[in-house]
């Protein structure tokens, strides 16, 4: 039953996760690279180096803020109702 509740919660940290993991990671890139911007995969004025590393910081920031809100999500939900959501 808490497995059905926990669901649509579940979807809702998703969506709450990625727009926080976009502010993170576009602060973050701000105060790493001192540009506004990450580059694009396609921006030609951008070397190889920087499109890499920017696709791979934002995969970690992503990865990093699911991880905690779907954690924090399932330890919220054993605190209302004992159960752990699997």
């Amino acid at each position: 039953m808490v497995k059905i509740l926990y669901k649509p919660l579940g979807l809702l940290f998703g969506v709450l996760g990625g727009a926080v993991a976009g502010a993170v990671f576009k602060r973050l890139w701000a105060l790493l690279g001192h540009q506004d911007e990450a580059p694009k995969a396609t921006d030609q004025d951008r070397t190889w180096g920087e499109v890499l590393l920017a696709a791979a910081l934002q995969g970690a920031v992503f990865a990093l803020v699911k991880a905690a809100i779907d954690r924090g999500g399932a330890a919220g939900t054993r605190r209302l109702t004992g159960t752990w959501p699997d």
